[in-house]
């Protein structure tokens, strides 16, 4: 196919030798199948900011680090150098999370290199060496999922350990090979210990993950791993071999309304996203 604009770069380094065909265009980023020597790669080619849909960027923001000090005071503030500071922040955050998460065990793409907002990495590949399918796509048999939904689990264990919490993990970012679950779209990942939602961003994560493998394994529907996982890391004694009951005494005093409203909202917002991916799927398999 003709090269896009955005990986003629690559090209010209020598990183990418052919451009293969486009795998997937979403809110974030456009996904290409790339050739680079005898590997078959993905580059993904995030979209400009003002092109982006992601919502409540400065939310999955919070926390997060910046070294250089004059870096971290532009990015305080409104200029357009300070936009530009925090729209490289964004982008290199996945770049980051992939590296950091690859080195704790967490099953996520290889990562390869990172130039001019394109991530060229690993492509998760089925049995036949097509791209694999999302979580969504495919059909489980009541033990494949809870198979699958313990695998995630470990995998959202170690991240914490790791120190982060994937923000927007549903059916829609979890691709399957033949050995299991792969989790993607990592861009929002969040800072577990200085961010302020980072407690309800887990649960979030570990929700979706109990509704989605529920509707194939009911029993599941039963258990409460987000609140487990969360206190046992509040009190430190979260450790990536860590073993889990799925069970969570909870606090019988009355709740917190504003807290509870927020909780509705969230739960309202991610139902919009998730309606949106859907509309996205059927677009794109049209």
């Amino acid at each position: 196919m003709k090269i896009p604009k955005r990986l003629q770069p690559l090209v010209d380094d020598g990183m990418v030798d052919e451009v293969l065909y486009q795998l997937m265009s979403g809110k974030e980023a456009q996904v290409f199948v790339v050739r680079c020597g005898d590997s078959v790669r993905c580059a993904k080619v995030y979209k400009e900011a003002q092109k982006r849909s992601f919502k409540q960027a400065v939310q999955y923001q919070e926390g997060r680090k910046v070294r250089n000090t004059r870096r971290a005071r532009a990015m305080s503030k409104k200029t357009r150098y300070g936009q530009k500071e925090q729209e490289d922040a964004w982008l290199n955050a996945e770049v980051d999370a992939l590296y950091r998460l690859a080195q704790a065990g967490v099953r996520v793409p290889e990562p390869f290199g990172f130039v001019d907002g394109v991530l060229l990495m690993e492509m998760i590949s089925d049995e036949d060496g097509k791209a694999a399918p999302r979580l969504d796509d495919v059909v489980l048999t009541p033990e494949q999922a809870k198979v699958y939904h313990t695998q995630v689990i470990s995998d959202v264990v170690r991240m914490l350990c790791a120190g982060l919490i994937h923000g927007d993990l549903s059916e829609f970012n979890v691709l399957v090979d033949p050995d299991g679950p792969v989790i993607i779209d990592l861009p929002q990942a969040v800072n577990a210990s200085g961010n302020n939602n980072a407690e309800r961003m887990l649960e979030r994560d570990i929700d979706n993950m109990r509704r989605y493998f529920g509707r194939f394994a009911p029993e599941l529907l039963n258990t409460d791993y987000g609140k487990e996982i969360w206190a046992l890391y509040e009190a430190g004694e979260l450790y990536p071999d860590t073993e889990l009951t799925g069970c969570f005494e909870h606090n019988t005093k009355s709740a917190d309304v504003d807290e509870l409203i927020e909780i509705i909202e969230a739960a309202k917002e991610e139902e919009r996203d998730r309606q949106e991916r859907l509309q996205e799927a059927e677009a794109g398999n049209d």
